[in-house]
């Protein structure tokens, strides 16, 4: 499973507040708390910063970068502001990158793909277009597939592209879930190569218990072939529902991931 620590995003109070302080320390230890925890990226986003939104990111990643080498990715509203992050980047790290995010909404899209195009960045790749959110699987799928093949006519390697098929507030529709489910599963078995990623809270909005709701979709979701998450790794009970569910789905070879877990004490 590959994490995306989704912690350093200045929508969150404490976040917003030590960018506008520059308190590098704050974000610093955010940054080493979450590749600590087992993140394999960490997502930057200082969208509320409209005016100086991509020097917040600069700022970020210089801050990051002198204690971290865990990669970014890259996660804004504006193509100008992934352009600017991504050369600035260029000069402070090896590792690839994640861009965050391309979709099929045509303004999106046109902005985007001239700066992932024939690159080997990562590529998160919302199943969205211009049209409507999509609710069910084969909605989800038909924007998938366009996607997908504009990206590798695009010179994006399959495997750097991750899917993320949305999910929606189970309040709002009891079907969601399910849909979110079945269209995971079926573009992990009609597109090989690929992955699938996704940020799970939208699921409980609205729900009691929301971590919990949260939690039990992750393990759901693993077993249809879930293979990425833009999530808190700090949350313990989460990271072990994902270690868990990978060696009951036999991602795990030998249970060898697991039987580590238990033994650093990451397990309940």
């Amino acid at each position: 499973m590959i994490i995306v620590g989704e912690l350093i995003n200045a929508t969150r109070k404490a976040v917003r507040e030590a960018m506008e302080a520059r308190d590098a320390q704050a974000i610093q230890a955010l940054a080493k708390d979450q590749a600590d925890a087992g993140a394999d990226f960490l997502d930057i986003n200082a969208g509320v910063f409209m005016d100086n939104e991509a020097e917040s990111l600069k700022w970020v990643i210089d801050a990051v970068s002198g204690v971290s080498e865990t990669p970014f990715c890259i996660d804004s509203s504006t193509a100008e502001t992934i352009e600017a992050a991504l050369a600035y980047l260029e000069t402070k790290q090896g590792s690839t990158p994640m861009v965050n995010s391309i979709s099929m909404e045509k303004t999106r899209f046109n902005q985007v793909m001239p700066l992932i195009k024939g690159s080997n960045l990562k590529v998160v790749a919302l199943c969205m277009n211009d049209e409507s959110m999509p609710e069910t699987a084969d909605q989800r799928l038909a924007i998938a597939d366009v996607l997908i093949n504009e990206l590798v006519k695009n010179d994006i390697p399959i495997e750097n592209i991750y899917v993320d098929p949305l999910v929606q507030a189970l309040a709002a529709n009891s079907a969601f879930g399910m849909e979110f489910l079945n269209a995971v599963d079926r573009i992990m078995t009609e597109y090989p190569g690929i992955h699938t990623i996704c940020g799970l809270s939208n699921i409980s909005y609205g729900m009691p218990a929301r971590k919990f709701m949260n939690q039990t979709l992750m393990t759901m979701a693993v077993a249809r072939g879930l293979d990425g998450a833009i999530m808190d790794p700090l949350d313990k009970r989460m990271m072990a529902n994902i270690i868990t569910a990978e060696a009951l789905a036999g991602k795990d070879n030998f249970s060898m991931n697991y039987i580590k877990a238990f033994r650093d004490g990451k397990l309940p």
